[in-house]
């Protein structure tokens, strides 16, 4: 997590190939990478098991393994009910979680995340949140954001981003207890967040 600016969506663009590291290397270890970006485009006309069969038809999923795959995509992020509604009739909640299961079509061990409860009302940011963290007993998820209560709701392992830089990596509790009373929050772990993030966001 960190502020607007930070470097999440570099990194997550790094990590899946679009854009260039500078130096460094990535090694992603778990196989295929699933991916959904912050702004993702679905195509509204399209019901939502077509748009997951040409995911999949992109990722090469095998033709005969296919049906099985994107039912169990629609199953993994709770909209197997709305397999053949148009995309343009989902909420936008569900949209959400559609674009989660375009990035699990393929059975991926690592899903990276970028900013998936961003836009959404409270109720459907709980929802989201609630689905995010099952699928980490599945596969390796790295979600990004900047709203504490996804940290909250969903991490076991946080990383703070400052600025292109790792100012913190560790559990929940370990970055609550450097909270700073000075700094601007509500709880513990809202302040030891903002403390880091200095006068950036």
């Amino acid at each position: 997590m960190g502020p607007n600016g930070a470097g999440k969506t570099t990194l997550f663009r790094i990590i899946t190939g679009l854009e260039t590291a500078g130096t460094g290397t990535v090694d992603i270890l778990g196989g295929a990478l699933g991916y959904l970006p912050q702004d993702p485009i679905l195509p509204q006309r399209a019901t939502a098991t077509q748009f997951l069969e040409y995911v999949g038809w992109l990722q090469k999923v095998p033709r005969e393994e296919l049906s099985s795959a994107v039912s169990g995509a629609l199953s993994q992020v709770g909209l197997t009910e709305k397999a053949d509604q148009p995309v343009r009739a989902l909420s936008g909640g569900m949209q959400r979680r559609l674009g989660i299961a375009q990035a699990l079509v393929h059975g991926p061990g690592v899903v990276l995340l970028d900013e998936p409860t961003v836009g959404l009302d409270p109720l459907q940011r709980a929802s989201l949140r609630e689905t995010i963290a099952r699928l980490g007993s599945e596969a390796t998820v790295l979600v990004s954001t900047h709203l504490v209560e996804d940290v909250r709701g969903m991490a076991d392992r946080v990383i703070v981003l400052s600025s292109g830089t790792v100012t913190f990596d560790g559990t929940v509790e370990q970055l609550e207890a450097l909270e700073d009373p000075t700094a601007l929050g509500d709880t513990p772990l809202e302040r030891a967040i903002t403390a880091m993030m200095g006068t950036e966001g």
